[in-house]
């Protein structure tokens, strides 16, 4: 087995969209993500839905170091970028991790 070097960190959102919001959600987190990829630090993102509940989303964000995340999240841009989100969501919760090892599976090593 082998353990790549940790990656950084990484923020999770857990978000629930308002009834009948969740492919303007998906639209926005797009536009969103678009932008956000430009901001120095930020490595990758991805949007994932719930399997049970399609009203229910995780935001996971991947960044070179907490120093990243920390100033990104303290700029008007977020503000700006997440604004619509905001909107169409009707509950949310932000986590941030540090990632301290990664393990590809058979299928990622190809």
């Amino acid at each position: 087995m082998t353990t790549a070097p940790p990656t950084g960190v990484r923020t999770v959102l857990r978000m629930r969209t308002r009834e009948g919001c969740e492919a303007e959600f998906e639209a926005a987190w797009r536009r969103a993500a678009a932008e956000i990829s430009r901001v120095p630090g930020n490595l990758r993102q991805e949007l994932i839905r719930d399997a049970d509940d399609p009203r229910t989303f995780l935001i996971t964000s991947d960044w070179t170091d907490r120093a990243a995340v920390d100033e990104f999240g303290r700029s008007e841009a977020r503000e700006t970028l997440t604004e619509a989100l905001r909107d169409l969501r009707e509950d949310a919760a932000r986590n941030t991790y540090e990632v301290l090892a990664t393990v590809p599976g058979a299928q990622g090593t190809a």
